[in-house]
């Protein structure tokens, strides 16, 4: 009898996080200037917070992104990252603009991005939208560091955290789900060369 309950509080517990995941909203959207090709390494901001070394939510989110990163090709680098990731926990609900895209991982193929020779005429317009995103919404940005301007953000809202190893369960899913919308591998990598820029 025991084994029986302690089977059904384990399911009751594994559909509650496949529901709490499934409410979440994910969605991403990308800079036309951005140089998805070349980005091989990367560095996390710091900052106070869910950001904090000291946080175990943080350190949760952080963890997440790692995995993901390397399991994507990327490298992390202290010395000149050609990314800056950063990521945000915002609590309640927040009106936020996003935009409309072709297809990030068809744009990225296409190897066309904007620069600053580019031709005002010829630049890629954006198309904002303005959404009102639920209670909890966990944000990530990549950031060029050569250019420092945001290239990517991907944010799952949606998110309630509770605390303990159920919240940081919660967010590692969720930095899961927003990386699924970035599909981009480091040039080489999945061929067993981490070498040159990147590619689908």
């Amino acid at each position: 009898m025991k084994l029986f309950v302690l089977l059904l509080v384990g399911l009751s517990m594994a559909l509650s996080g496949c529901l709490m995941s499934r409410e979440a909203r994910v969605e991403s959207d990308y800079s036309f200037s951005g140089q998805f090709r070349r980005y091989r390494t990367y560095e996390f901001v710091s900052g106070d917070g869910i950001a904090s070394d000291t946080s175990r939510l943080g350190e949760a989110v952080r963890d997440a992104i790692r995995t993901r990163m390397k399991v994507q090709g990327y490298r992390p680098a202290k010395r000149r990252p050609d990314l800056l990731v950063n990521f945000r926990l915002f609590e309640g609900t927040m009106r936020f603009r996003g935009y409309q895209q072709p297809d990030f991982s068809r744009w990225v193929k296409t190897g066309y991005a904007d620069d600053d020779e580019t031709p005002s005429d010829q630049r890629q317009g954006y198309s904002p939208v303005r959404m009102l995103l639920l209670d909890g919404t966990l944000l990530v940005t990549l950031i060029d560091n050569q250019t420092n301007r945001a290239v990517w953000n991907g944010y799952a809202s949606g998110v309630s955290v509770p605390t303990g190893p159920q919240g940081e369960l919660i967010l590692r899913r969720s930095v899961r789900s927003i990386f699924d919308q970035y599909h981009i591998f480091t040039e080489g990598y999945l061929q067993g060369n981490n070498g040159g820029g990147s590619s689908e």
